[in-house]
């Protein structure tokens, strides 16, 4: 048997487990501890704070950073943190050159502190409202603080935009929430912290939404009602021509603007669906046809248009596209509707909606389960993709038998090495892929580079593509080379592509390269979690030999490519 790698016992320990965060600031932070710990909203975070003093001083101190925390948040003040901004703000004419370099020497250390946690999350600088600087002129005139502050978070966001896992986040958002009286003087002055509780609950509810982004654990699906809903009107009652939605008309100029609000998610990979009580004929007509509509019957992966209860078919549109419950929102204006799926799928985020559709919009744009780390090319291209697997599907019928209709495919698997190219995506598909994942172990950009990089570690990515259409990078395989044996640390497939003999193609590709390393043995360890059974099924099916949960393969035995699939590359 062989020992599993303890990198890979840490993290499903810490997936399963409670997120370590160290909050370091100068100023006091214990609210922001307090919303963060106790908040019910997974995960459990156990907040370690930085000792009072000089934010520097902790940013050099290993002893905080070890172990390893999951997400570190540094927020500072822009006048205890940049001696010549503090100039500035008493009235002092600083050199702009002076402030910048000061502001870059900052940035560079919090670039570097980036390398010490999982997440790194810097909130921008604001000041209070009242302090006016030179009032009109403040954003004109070099000496303006306005100006200096924008320039000032511009060269942070500037300096840490490379770094895979560092992040600045809009801290001005959380003092328009909270109000006019976000900021707190005589809180201030009696204990040492800036601003209002309303302040730090925001600040708490975007490092959690942040941290959950960047473990995968965003909601990928909108199912959406149309009634009353996506349209103004019920279809059966007024018609087509009855519906109302865009034209000069303030309630279907609301529904429109919710539609422009869905089709810019689904152009950031989330994908859409429709859970409607309508006759599908008739429901697919209107949206093909209603000049106003904004979304197309392409836009949406999949639909349940019929008179079934729709808890029933929101469970049968996520088990179709691959996705767990806790990865969908359901949208729906009808309250009895919404307690329904609420009381069904306790998992599904169904979100309240006011009476008014005018307030549609806002309340899809104000959810921070959207939430994301990065965009990739199959983000903006995934509605297409699950268009083409439409019509892929639909070719099953025609084809004499599966294996008949797999050759008709035409499967294309290219396998690249990890690049700077496709590194965020790779990333992306480790941490959101739960179906076909040997191990579900979580790695940011930069943890996954570091690893790939290690003596006798090697990783590839395989992307797929086929007659109808190419569905981009859809793979991941690594290996760890130890003499005469070859260990399968990470075999992730996309759920798009499941069940298209692609695994087999990947096994067979893996079994050679690691043949070519040298070992004798290929193995490959599973570890269960509650949505990864596919995994097992495929290698129970796979050839390997079983021995408990580790499955094996005699590399002087080639593993087939399946028939019809060619494989190209690295």
């Amino acid at each position: 048997m062989i020992a599993r790698d303890p990198a890979v016992v840490d993290m499903q320990q810490e997936a399963a487990g409670i997120a370590r965060t160290l909050l370091v600031s100068d100023f006091n932070v214990h609210t922001l501890a307090n919303y963060l710990e106790s908040s019910d909203d997974p995960p459990a975070m156990r907040v370690s704070l930085a000792p009072s003093g000089d934010v520097r001083d902790a940013l050099f101190a290993s002893a905080l950073f070890d172990p390893v925390p999951h997400c570190t948040v540094v927020w500072t003040q822009p006048h205890r943190v940049i001696a010549a901004f503090r100039d500035l703000v008493n009235g002092h004419a600083v050199p702009r050159i002076t402030l910048e370099r000061e502001i870059r020497g900052y940035a560079d250390l919090l670039a570097a502190t980036a390398g010490k946690t999982r997440l790194l999350l810097v909130p921008t600088w604001v000041i209070p409202p009242w302090q006016r600087g030179l009032g009109t002129a403040d954003f004109k005139c070099a000496q303006g603080l306005r100006s200096t502050l924008a320039v000032a978070n511009l060269i942070v966001m500037n300096t840490l935009e490379p770094i895979a896992n560092g992040f600045v986040i809009d801290a001005s958002r959380w003092h328009m929430l909270a109000g006019r009286h976000s900021f707190d003087p005589k809180l201030w002055f009696a204990g040492k912290i800036p601003f209002s509780s309303s302040v730090f609950a925001e600040a708490a509810a975007d490092i959690r939404a942040a941290f959950n982004a960047q473990r995968g654990g965003g909601r990928r699906l909108v199912v959406v009602d149309l009634d009353d809903t996506l349209w103004g009107g019920i279809l059966g009652d007024v018609g087509l021509e009855g519906l109302r939605l865009g034209g000069h008309d303030h309630q279907g100029e609301a529904f429109a603007g919710l539609q422009q609000a869905l089709n810019a998610l689904k152009r950031r990979g989330v994908l859409l669906a429709i859970a409607s009580k309508n006759d599908e004929r008739v429901a697919l007509e209107a949206i093909a046809t209603h000049p106003e509509m904004v979304l197309r019957q392409d836009d949406f992966a999949a639909w349940k248009i019929n008179w079934h209860d729709k808890a029933a078919n929101i469970a049968e549109l996520a088990n179709e596209l691959g996705l767990g419950l806790e990865s969908v929102v359901f949208f729906d204006s009808n309250p009895v509707e919404r307690a329904r799926v609420r009381a069904a799928l306790p998992t599904v985020l169904v979100p309240e909606l006011p009476a008014d559709p005018s307030g549609y919009e806002r309340a899809l744009q104000s959810l921070d389960c959207f939430d994301a780390i990065a965009l990739t090319t199959e983000d903006a291209d995934r509605a297409a993709m699950y268009a083409a697997e439409r019509r892929r599907v639909a070719v099953i019928p025609a084809a004499d038998d599966f294996d008949a209709w797999l050759a008709s495919l035409q499967t294309e698997v290219r396998i690249e090495r990890l690049t700077t190219r496709n590194r965020t995506r790779t990333a992306q598909l480790l941490n959101k892929s739960n179906q076909m994942n040997l191990t579900t172990r979580r790695m940011n950009e930069r943890e996954l580079e570091e690893w790939a990089q290690q003596p006798d570690h090697q990783l590839w990515t395989f992307r797929v593509a086929d007659r109808f259409g190419d569905a981009g990078l859809v793979g991941i395989a690594s290996l760890a080379i130890a003499g005469e044996h070859g260990r399968l640390v990470d075999f992730v497939v996309s759920c798009r592509v499941i069940g298209r003999k692609v695994e087999e193609a990947i096994l067979a590709f893996l079994v050679r390269s690691a043949c070519e390393a040298g070992a004798k043995r290929l193995v490959a360890t599973y570890v269960p979690t509650e949505r990864n059974r596919p995994t097992l099924m495929f290698l129970q099916r796979s050839g390997m030999t079983q021995d408990g949960q580790q499955f094996s393969w005699r590399l002087c035995d080639p593993y087939p490519v399946p028939k019809g699939t060619t494989v190209a590359g690295p």
